[in-house]
């Protein structure tokens, strides 16, 4: 990826982490990334293409680091990836965070985000479905959606308010009633 495209797309996830959607404009893309005014718009023409980059610039950071944590060989290390990566993600990573979710909230009536957070999200459930099936899932594909909506919801809840439950005995409750007995996380 070009220096300038990186920079532009690394300052508009900081620009809807920090500020929200309506933070996110060419001008203070470039601004924020230190960039001559007009480069951002070189690389994203229309707001369109720059929250459709947004995506997947987050998408592609979030893969990475999944993929690096995967696969688990038990439901107990399933459990304690989720976790960790729970932490990371509303502690130093609260601001990638805020920014996916920014990007969902848009997608909501914007085609091109929803088309783009839509492919992210089958790249995750690419991983997650058969790890789950592995795992014993009688119903990988229903696990992986009940243990990713679970998940993010959590993570909505600590965004939102700031702090929250812990999320090991929401994401334990899921993954006791996905997978059968013996792989299940220990009481």
């Amino acid at each position: 990826m070009p220096p300038t495209k990186a920079r532009a797309l690394q300052a508009a996830l900081e620009l809807l982490g920090t500020g929200g959607i309506r933070a996110l404009t060419h001008a203070r893309v470039d601004a924020r990334a230190g960039l001559p005014q007009g480069s951002t718009s070189n690389h994203f023409r229309t707001r369109s293409a720059l929250l459709v980059g947004a995506v997947e610039e987050l998408e592609a950071r979030e893969a990475a680091e999944v993929a690096g944590a995967l696969p688990p060989d038990s439901a107990t290390g399933l459990l304690e990836v989720l976790c960790a990566q729970f932490r990371a993600s509303t502690t130093g990573g609260r601001e990638l965070t805020a920014a996916r979710f920014a990007l969902f909230v848009e997608g909501i009536g914007h085609a091109e985000v929803r088309d783009a957070v839509s492919r992210g999200r089958a790249g995750f459930e690419a991983l997650v479905v058969p790890l789950l099936g592995r795992l014993g899932a009688a119903q990988p594909e229903v696990a992986a959606t009940a243990l990713m909506s679970a998940y993010e919801g959590m993570l909505l809840y600590h965004l939102a308010r700031g702090h929250g439950p812990d999320p090991k005995p929401v994401l334990e409750l899921v993954l006791r009633a996905a997978l059968p007995s013996p792989s299940a996380p220990p009481r």
